[in-house]
């Protein structure tokens, strides 16, 4: 009895095993999932899955570059980490410019820059409640984001006019600013030259966010809605390794550039090294003397696959520039920006350094000032200031620290200057304290003193700009000396580019905590200059700045930068009674 239960056991667990095993295999056959099911019986032979198909063949030629696909394809490598919370924006560490004492050396000499990125680059940080590093604070940059109301040059002979104002310093009493303002010629869009342009776009994992790859591509679209047919473009990526998107095309398909364009995914870690090698090789192979030819980068800079040696990119990017092909370098995105790097390849590759932190700032330099920033009309640009010891103590040139060239540098053509494009507007500032004024430095107790040269009482100073036209191996010189006659006797009576100029600078000064503003020179003082300078305003940037500064002065309460040591000027020496000795 006890074994026909015990049988009758098995069998119902028999059969309820079975009933439980048929369903599940029913529905795995009836799935789309690759599941293999080997049944209730040990016996059973496993079942195979039946073989893949075959992939399809490659598109002709011709229907990829309809589609505007990749002719060569691009690797990206295992996935890069992302910045994440640890900042590591790199910045070159640079010492504030000193005060020269005019008696031992008179003569300043330095490159123009007519770079922005540091203007967009601040923007974004105060736009985040926090002010910049100090080191992200360029002033010339600062300043020179505006446009100003220069006098026009009378002709493309000589490229760009001079406008020179001496003012009282709003933030220092007893001392004088020196304002030099140069300003280009411009074109006209039916007499500008075409361009053969190489886009270098960084697809690496670290431009996975809104603010770097996607907004890259936005921006480089409004670059491609202005091109034409006689313009080419090509657009090489780079990743774990490099590869061509898209060969040189005439500039007026911009349905299949955009698609070649939009096609862009990010992923891999950035071999931008050999990304550079690829876009100088296409640049050259479609080179055209009677063209701007150009590669642009467009990267967050963080260049960690293959070589990246600042000085080893830095060198290849000077030698291609001999070639005639310039480099410019587009910025995007934080976390681990890296200004330092892309700030040393647009100034060796002769070409601009600028931040896109927006899309309105993507308008600006791709649309508005896109001529200004592809056309150059002057090429190693450079000013030299020699300051009249008779009428000048002491000096200090605010801003263009990583700019500063030797004296004899000046003469020799074969120094790298930089460059000045169709409309630019370049201004430059110095800091001046008049003789017998309060000077940081002692008088020297043997030093003899200087007679001035016959007819030059009048003269604060003597500018020279030397320049070379596109295409130039020899350079050309403007003079002028700087007298009373550019004189203003208080700021407010100063012209508004001056005035708006000033206004920037101190901006600039507060923002790095530098050490020659009075004690109570504070936020307050830049708005109000700058709320009498605000001018025409056609886009609305000063607008913006006036926001920017207030932003400033909201960010520092909060989270103040560390004060530099405020040197104290030394007393203006006592006037000397007749007949003492």
């Amino acid at each position: 009895m006890l074994k026909h239960s015990a049988r009758a056991a098995l069998m119902a667990c028999a059969f309820a095993l079975a009933a439980c095993a048929g369903p599940s295999t029913q529905t795995a056959q009836e799935s789309d999932e690759s599941v293999v099911v080997t049944g209730n019986r040990r016996d059973q032979a496993p079942v195979v899955p039946p073989p893949s198909p075959p992939p399809p063949p490659p598109a002709p030629m011709m229907e990829q570059r309809m589609l505007g696909a990749v002719a060569a394809p691009y690797a990206q490598t295992a996935p890069q980490p992302m910045p994440g919370d640890v900042d590591r924006e790199r910045y070159e560490d640079v010492e504030v410019n000193p005060i020269h004492v005019v008696a031992d050396d008179p003569v300043s000499t330095f490159s123009i820059d007519v770079d922005t990125a540091s203007y967009s680059n601040v923007r974004r940080m105060l736009n985040q409640g926090r002010l910049p590093p100090r080191d992200a604070v360029r002033i010339e940059e600062l300043v020179n984001y505006f446009r100003y109301d220069y006098p026009l040059p009378q002709n493309r002979e000589q490229p760009f006019s001079t406008s020179v104002t001496v003012a009282p310093s709003p933030w220092a009493e007893g001392r004088q600013l020196v304002h030099i303002g140069l300003q280009g010629y411009n074109i006209v869009p039916r007499e500008r030259p075409p361009l053969n342009l190489v886009l270098l776009l960084d697809v690496s994992g670290s431009m996975n966010a809104p603010n770097k790859l996607p907004l890259l591509q936005q921006s480089f679209s409004m670059l491609i809605d202005q091109l034409n047919a006689r313009d080419r473009v090509a657009i090489v990526v780079y990743a774990g390794a490099a590869g061509t998107v898209l060969e040189p095309t005439p500039g007026n398909e911009h349905g299949r550039i955009l698609a070649a364009l939009n096609s862009l995914q990010p992923g891999g870690s950035t071999a931008g090294a050999e990304g550079l090698r690829q876009a100088y090789a296409l640049a050259e192979q479609n080179f055209n003397r009677n063209s701007i030819n150009r590669v642009i980068i467009g990267t967050d800079g963080d260049f960690n696959v293959g070589i990246n040696d600042p000085q080893q990119l830095q060198d290849f990017v000077s030698r291609k520039r001999e070639t005639g092909i310039y480099l410019s370098v587009f910025g995007f995105g934080g976390g681990n920006y890296n200004d330092a790097l892309m700030q040393r390849l647009a100034q060796n590759g002769n070409g601009i350094a600028t931040y896109i932190d927006t899309l309105n700032e993507a308008r600006r330099v791709l649309r508005d000032e896109m001529a200004s920033n592809m056309f150059s009309i002057a090429n190693d640009v450079k000013i030299q200031v020699e300051f009249n010891p008779a009428r000048v103590a002491e000096y200090r040139l605010i801003g263009y620290e990583t700019r500063m060239l030797r004296r004899e540098d000046f003469n020799n053509d074969q120094v790298d200057a930089g460059e000045i494009g169709a409309g630019h507007s370049v201004t430059a500032i110095y800091e001046i304290v008049p003789v017998g004024g309060r000077t940081f430095n002692d008088e020297l107790r043997y030093q003899p003193g200087q007679r001035p040269a016959a007819g030059t009482a009048n003269e604060l100073a003597f500018l020279r700009i030397r320049y070379k036209l596109p295409g130039e191996d020899n350079s050309r010189l403007i003079e002028r000396p700087i007298t009373n006659a550019d004189a203003v006797a208080s700021i407010a009576q100063a012209n508004e580019s001056a005035r708006w100029a000033t206004a920037v600078a101190g901006y600039g000064q507060l923002l790095r905590g530098d050490p020659y503003l009075d004690q109570g020179y504070d936020w307050d003082d830049v708005i109000n200059l700058a709320q009498t300078a605000r001018g025409r305003d056609e886009f609305g940037w000063r607008a913006e700045f006036l926001q920017l500064a207030r932003a400033a002065s909201s960010a520092a309460a909060l989270n103040p930068l560390p004060q530099q040591p405020r040197p104290e000027p030394r007393p203006a020496p006592r006037p000397t009674p007749q007949g003492s000795r």
